[in-house]
C-alpha cells in the first residue's frame, strides 16, 4: 500500500522554487563586472580615456601653455606658425618696448633727427593701438597690462609735447634773430611759442584731472562709470597724429609751412577734444563726486 506523503505538492514546489533561485544567482554573478586588480579591495577600475580625448586634453594644455590661459579655440595662421612663442605675453611686451622706446625719442630729438623721432613716436602710437587689439582679440588681456598700457600712453605722450613746447622757443628765436633784433626775435618767438604752450598745458593737466579722477572711483568700486569712451580714443588718436606731424618739421622750415600749420591744427582739435571728453568723465562722476 503506497503512502501519500501530506504535502508532497509543496515540497516539489519549494524544490523548483530552490532551483529556480540558484540560476538567478549564477546569472547575477556573471554579470557583474570585474572589480579589483587582483589585491581584493573590490573597487571599480575607471575606465581609461579614449586616444583622442587625451590628445584634446593634451593639445588644450598646450594652447593655454603658449597663448593664454583662457584661449579655447586653435590658434590663427600667425600663431600656428610659432606656436612654442609666448603669445598670452606680446600685449605687455609691446607695452614695455613703448615705455623703454622714450630714451631713444628724447635722444633722437635732440640729436636733430626729426624723421626719426617722428617715426619713433608713430610706431609707438601704433603699438599703443596693437596691445589692446590683441589682449581683447586673443582674450589674454592682464590687470597689469590694463594699468600699464594707459601710463606709458600718457608718458610718450607728455614727453613729446614738452619737447616740441621746447622746439619751437629755440627754432623761432633762431630764426627770427638771423633778420631781426635780438628783441624783436624774442617776443616772435614767445608768440609762436605759447601757440604750442597753451593746447600743452590743457592736454597735460586734463590727463593728470582724469587720472586722479578714475583713482578715486575706483577706490569706491565706481570706475567703471569712467571708463574710458569713444570721445577719449578719439582725442588720442588725434593727438597722436598731430605730435606725429610736428615732429617731423624741421628747423629750416619756417612756422608758415603747410605741415607745421597742419600738426597745429590738429593740436588745437585735439585740445578741443581733450576738454569735452574730460567733461564726459566728470559728469559721470558727479553724483558720487557731490554725495547724491
Amino acid at each position: 500500500m503506497m503512502m501519500i506523503s501530506p504535502g508532497g505538492d509543496n515540497s516539489d514546489d519549494t524544490t523548483a522554487a530552490a532551483a529556480a533561485d540558484t540560476d538567478t544567482l549564477d546569472d547575477e554573478e556573471q554579470a557583474k563586472p570585474v572589480t579589483g586588480t587582483g589585491t581584493g579591495t573590490g573597487t571599480t577600475l575607471p575606465s581609461p580615456p579614449p586616444l583622442e580625448q587625451q590628445q584634446q586634453q593634451q593639445q588644450q594644455q598646450h594652447y593655454q601653455q603658449h597663448m593664454g590661459p583662457k584661449a579655447k579655440s586653435p590658434p590663427g595662421l600667425l600663431r600656428s606658425l610659432f606656436p612654442t612663442l609666448p603669445w598670452h605675453r606680446l600685449p605687455n611686451l609691446l607695452t614695455y618696448l613703448r615705455c623703454l622706446s622714450i630714451p631713444l625719442f628724447i635722444a633722437t630729438f635732440y640729436q636733430d633727427r626729426p624723421v626719426t623721432s617722428s617715426v619713433i613716436f608713430a610706431l609707438s602710437s601704433i603699438t599703443d593701438w596693437l596691445d589692446g587689439y590683441l589682449a581683447r582679440r586673443w582674450d589674454i588681456a592682464s590687470d597689469f597690462g590694463a594699468f600699464l598700457d594707459p601710463v606709458a600712453d600718457k608718458l610718450m605722450v607728455s614727453t613729446a609735447l614738452i619737447l616740441l613746447t621746447g622746439k619751437q622757443l629755440v627754432l623761432q628765436f633762431a630764426a627770427a634773430a638771423t633778420a631781426e633784433t635780438a628783441t624783436t626775435a624774442l617776443k616772435i618767438t614767445n608768440h609762436h611759442n605759447i601757440l604750442i604752450a597753451i593746447p600743452t598745458s590743457i592736454i597735460l593737466a586734463r590727463e593728470i584731472a582724469v587720472s586722479a579722477l578714475r583713482e578715486w572711483m575706483a577706490q569706491r568700486n565706481q570706475r567703471n562709470a569712467v571708463k574710458v569712451g569713444w570721445q577719449g580714443k578719439l582725442k588720442t588718436a588725434t593727438t597722436m597724429v598731430a605730435i606725429t606731424i610736428l615732429l617731423l618739421s624741421t628747423s629750416t622750415e619756417p612756422t608758415t609751412s603747410p605741415l607745421f600749420l597742419s600738426g597745429m591744427a590738429l593740436l588745437y582739435v585735439s585740445m578741443i577734444l581733450t576738454v569735452t571728453s574730460g567733461s564726459v568723465y566728470f559728469r559721470a562722476a558727479a553724483p558720487v563726486l557731490l554725495g547724491k
